[in-house]
């Protein structure tokens, strides 16, 4: 009998923790400008939501919330969270992805 529901895992969060083992750290449009320039298009709320789930199965953790000063269309600050690898990560450390996120830094 087929299993019901969704798969688990997935190629967006996946990749998010290939990109989060090289870059150490990062936070929300940081990383996905990164995925954009190496995977092509996904939208940023996609990248939110991958972060967000990821918290929550402990791929990734919280290391610090940043109060960020600017003009910005919604007032004068924002809210930076900064995002690491957590404890049930299991990068693949592929080293062509390696390379490409050099290029860019």
């Amino acid at each position: 009998m087929a299993q019901r529901g969704r798969k688990a895992g997935s190629l967006i969060r996946d990749r998010l923790v290939e990109l989060l083992y090289y870059l150490k750290k990062g936070y929300g449009y940081d990383i996905y400008k990164y995925y954009v320039k190496i995977w092509g298009k996904v939208t940023l709320r996609s990248i939110y939501y991958h972060l967000r789930k990821g918290v929550e199965l402990e791929v990734f953790k919280i290391k610090k919330v940043e109060e960020v000063k600017g003009d910005y269309s919604w007032g004068l600050k924002a809210k930076r969270i900064i995002y690491e690898l957590g404890s049930n990560a299991n990068p693949t450390k592929d080293v062509k992805i390696k390379k490409k996120i050099e290029k860019l830094l």
